[in-house]
């Protein structure tokens, strides 16, 4: 679609808590924000849905064209997207289904919407039935409530210990060549895991560190070994996804050995960095609050 059209019923989606006209009238919408493959930047797109089986699902169809549409190509690149539904937005990690699994959920989304069988009657590509995964709610209860950096740095650490525990559980699935494999859902989900250990690390490295080094001298030393582990575990990262590149032939035990051993050094830096660091960061609010009035009141 022309980029004029689809900035219009953004705008149009957004200002009317996701209800538009024209050719989406009444039918059902979301707007969808990956990040890009090669730039790195947001980019929305409004996107046809539908529910099946208790899942959120999109077609990256393309209206039957030969190519995939770079928000599907975005979402091989980065899993991890913003969906806006009515006047919820949310993030969600984005999972083509493969096999029979695509199958079924194909002829679901075609017995709801059957323009999507004409699209696959169009074009010889086989088209890619994603699956939007919601993050699952914590399974002690609701979240707890952030109020200081503290809070904000552990909420993180929650996140990113669930997700290796669940892409190792997947890895331990995971059998190549198998018509019903995880090969795409276990790729998804490491890489929607190293793309959020890679934003908490850069984060921490660009603005959480060099402020506590500025404001707490004595941590010199602990800030100094925190930056060595995150160099170390980042060289971990990178062979991890040099190995998902080739998720098909990947031997299951050297990714396993990837992951067992990212597992252990990722849990004992996170256990180190809460140690030392969380009391200190527990007296900082979270959002910071903003500049106060200068000293001569403007």
């Amino acid at each position: 679609m022309p980029m004029s059209f689809n900035l219009n019923v953004i705008k149009e989606f957004r200002a009317n808590g996701g209800r538009v006209g024209g050719p989406f009238e009444g039918g059902d919408l979301l707007l969808l924000t990956t990040t890009g493959a090669r730039s790195g930047r947001p980019h929305t797109v409004p996107l046809g849905y539908v529910r099946a089986e208790g899942l959120l699902l999109v077609v990256a169809s393309a209206a039957g064209a030969p190519e995939h549409p770079q928000w599907y190509r975005n979402l091989l690149a980065h899993p991890v997207a913003r969906v806006e539904l009515g006047t919820e937005a949310y993030d969600v990690i984005a999972v083509p289904a493969e096999g029979a699994r695509r199958e079924r959920l194909l002829a679901a989304v075609v017995r709801a919407a059957p323009g999507y069988g004409d699209y696959q009657a169009r074009t010889e590509r086989e088209l890619p039935v994603v699956v939007l995964e919601r993050p699952e709610p914590p399974a002690d209860g609701p979240a707890p409530v952030v109020r200081t950096l503290a809070d904000k740095v552990l909420e993180a650490h929650t996140w990113l210990r669930a997700q290796l525990r669940h892409v190792r559980e997947e890895a331990h699935a995971h059998v190549p060549g198998l018509p019903a494999g995880l090969g795409l859902q276990l790729r998804q989900h490491c890489l929607a895991f190293c793309d959020g250990l890679t934003h908490h690390h850069n984060g921490e490295d660009a603005a959480i560190f060099p402020a506590l080094a500025r404001s707490h001298p004595e941590l010199a030393d602990v800030l100094a070994r925190l930056d060595e582990q995150h160099r170390a575990i980042g060289l971990i990262k990178e062979r991890l996804v040099e190995l998902l590149a080739g998720i098909a032939v990947t031997e299951p035990e050297r990714l396993r050995g990837e992951l067992d051993r990212m597992s252990a050094e990722l849990e004992a830096h996170l256990d180190h960095e809460e140690a030392e660091l969380l009391p200190v960061l527990a007296g900082i609010p979270f959002p910071p609050a903003g500049p106060g009035p200068s000293a001569n009141g403007s």
